[in-house]
């Protein structure tokens, strides 16, 4: 039986229950914590992470397990843990003021606030002892300086409510492909052309990076950054940041090569990234992609899912206290399971100087794609394979019996809408019909467990309690998932559901002064600042991703409003798309919506499926696609342009459609 217990126990998040027995008495978020502070004139310790986070661990381990630590915690303060994931809007406001603060941040994140709320003082990971001290001079400041403390919690929390605060802009929208011309030209100088990426570290995937320099590319025309895109992709998928021999991406990596990854291993990137390799293999044809695609997916299903249509949010980077463990090997280990296929498996996963980690251990990584291995060994691509094969096999059967890193079992909505999106796009470059099975599952699933009577979304999902207010990400990612799921079925509820969201987040979310979208609802809980996200970063901001969505909604549904409304939140936001790119990459691809030809690509009759099939194995951004296998349709696109016993292709730029066509080839060309 556990020594201590906490308020935490009541909890369903994974990173709240995992501190549920220390000694701190630590509260979940809400009125009975916050009423404590109030009652006993005590300031609060709000302290976040989320399940996967190893200095979250570390911290754990050396101070809020400590006897000696939690005395001090309970003494001077009513201490609050909060889940990042489950709780991303606080979440916002803390990390803004320690950033204020400190000009850095990150989790843990710690941060002492006034009882109303409003943070006066904060930072990430301390060691005991510092945190000792710190937690001592906190209190003392609060009881002896009330004055000039509160003054400047106050002044602190003007900062956050100031801090991403978009004005409207007023003047005309005025779009220029220039600006994204500009854009690359400063951003081509931090490609780090040997390992790919950019060039320093540690190194992110970044997908909606990738994804708009992907298209750029393409559409510009410009091989530099299409050749650096390819790089980056090769050696991301043969680096030690992917699970060679499970599937699946790690969040980062600690070093220029790829090589070291933080080994956590979250939803929301390998869904994204799902969505990255499959525009790459539809514009390269490279076979890495193909079974890079795939064995991600398996790596979800296996691992981040029970079945029922639903994901887990991440794989811890520990297991048996140790980071990386579960993932890596020693030589002698490698020699007793392998025999005589040692030999092959040292040559094909750098077993060398180049996957040495540390301690004598050693994280797979690859030289090349298989089939230049092949003929750099001078072996048949159907050896190689067999022998990897056989090598996998024996490997998996160990690595399967190791304990494995921890499981964070509860379901964001928002992450798995972008897996719904990452399958979609699967499914248009590989045409697999079990993607396709996968992805309807996942949107179903959403469909009718995630949402709320009046129409909205839950955020949180766990043994069938569907729990807090969407928030505004939820919304912006189940609404471009269901566009997703339109795009690959023909069926029309999808669009009417985006479309019914949509609405909703309007009338709940919507600023009307500058005409972008507040992160919570204004049914939500009213935190001391109500932020706007705008920033694109590891996830696009939410509110680039409801311009996207407004924009592609607009075409398909001719909502004019929706145009006029992603045309003014790109407005308001342009400014800082060539000052800096990589923070704006999702707007980036919106405004290449409205500075490149922008095509609707219509399908109709019994071969409507199998065209658009044919039509996806070439790469053509830029679009949106609809089609109607054998009934009438009263969506615009569709409308009048049915015709019983004919498949047609029509190629349209704002409804107006060039003639019908009925092959796909002849469909690309009038492309341009």
């Amino acid at each position: 039986m556990a020594a201590f217990t906490n308020k935490l126990i009541h909890e369903s998040s994974p990173y709240l229950l995992q501190h549920a027995h220390n000694p701190v008495n630590w509260y979940p978020w809400g009125e009975e914590a916050l009423q404590k502070a109030r009652n006993e004139d005590k300031m609060l310790l709000i302290s976040i992470g989320y399940s996967s986070c190893h200095w979250c661990h570390v911290m754990e381990h050396e101070s809020f397990e400590s006897e000696e630590v939690a005395q001090v915690m309970n003494d001077l303060f009513v201490c609050i843990k909060v889940d990042r994931e489950e709780r991303p809007d606080i979440d916002q406001i803390y990390m803004d003021a320690v950033q204020l603060v400190t000009r850095s941040g990150g989790w843990p994140l710690n941060c002492f606030a006034l009882p109303d709320g409003k943070p006066f003082y904060g930072g990430t990971y301390f060691k005991k002892a510092d945190w000792i001290n710190l937690l001592k001079k906190v209190a003392s400041e609060y009881a002896n300086n009330r004055k000039q403390t509160v003054e400047f919690a106050e002044k602190l929390t003007q900062g956050v409510v100031e801090s991403g605060q978009v004005e409207l802009n007023d003047q005309d929208p005025f779009f220029h492909a220039e600006v994204l011309d500009v854009a690359i030209h400063h951003w081509t100088k931090d490609f780090d052309h040997q390992d790919g990426g950019f060039d320093y570290a540690p190194k992110f995937p970044m997908p909606n990076n990738f994804q708009f320099l992907l298209r750029y590319g393409h559409l510009a025309n410009h091989p530099e950054v299409l050749k650096h895109v390819k790089l980056t992709l090769n050696k991301m998928a043969l680096g030690g940041i992917y699970d060679q021999l499970g599937g699946g991406f790690s969040r980062y990596a600690t070093d220029m090569k790829w090589l070291v990854p933080h080994f956590e291993k979250m939803l929301y990137d390998n869904a994204q990234l799902l969505s990255l390799y499959a525009e790459a293999y539809q514009k390269f044809g490279s076979e890495l992609y193909r079974q890079t695609i795939l064995d991600t997916i398996r790596f979800c299903e296996d691992e981040l899912s029970d079945g029922n249509g639903i994901f887990y949010s991440a794989l811890d980077a520990d297991s048996e206290g140790e980071e990386g463990l579960f993932y890596t090997w020693t030589e002698e280990e490698l020699k007793s399971v392998l025999g005589a296929d040692f030999d092959f498996a040292a040559r094909y996963f750098n077993v060398n100087e180049n996957g040495h980690w540390e301690h004598g251990r050693y994280i797979f990584m690859r030289s090349a794609p298989d089939e230049d291995l092949a003929k750099e060994w001078e072996i048949s691509l159907n050896d190689l394979l067999s022998q990897k094969q056989r090598v996998m096999d024996k490997l998996r059967i160990v690595r399967n019996n190791r304990i494995r890193p921890g499981l964070d079992d509860k379901s964001l909505t928002s992450w798995n809408a972008l897996m719904v999106k990452g399958l979609c796009d699967s499914y248009l470059a590989l045409g697999e019909e079990s993607i396709k099975e996968l992805a309807l599952k996942t949107g179903e699933f959403v469909r009718k467990t995630q949402r709320k009577e009046d129409g909205g979304l839950w955020h949180s999902y766990k043994k069938g309690e569907s729990k807090i207010e969407g928030y505004l990400e939820d919304y912006a990612f189940v609404i471009e998932a269901f566009i997703g799921l339109y795009s690959i079925t023909f069926d029309e509820s999808w669009l009417r559901e985006a479309e019914k969201l949509t609405d909703y987040t309007i009338q709940h979310f919507l600023n009307a002064d500058n005409g972008l979208f507040y992160f919570t609802s204004n049914m939500s809980e009213q935190l001391v600042s109500r932020k706007t996200e705008i920033n694109d970063n590891v996830i696009p901001a939410s509110n680039s991703a409801m311009a996207k969505n407004l924009y592609e909604l607009g075409h398909y549904l001719e909502r004019g409003d929706y145009l006029n409304m992603a045309q003014t939140m790109l407005n308001n936001v342009q400014n800082g798309i060539a000052r800096y790119p990589a923070g704006f990459s999702n707007w980036s691809m919106v405004m290449m919506y409205f500075t490149y030809p922008f095509n609707e690509v219509v399908f109709t009759g019994e071969q409507a499926t199998s065209n658009r099939q044919e039509f996806e194995k070439s790469y053509h951004p830029n679009k949106i696609i609809a089609g109607s296998v054998t009934k009438h349709s009263e969506l615009p696109l569709l409308k009048d342009r049915v015709v019983d016993g004919k498949s047609f292709i029509y190629v349209c730029r704002n409804h107006a459609c060039q003639l019908p066509v009925t092959e796909v080839a002849e469909a690309q060309k009038q492309l341009g």
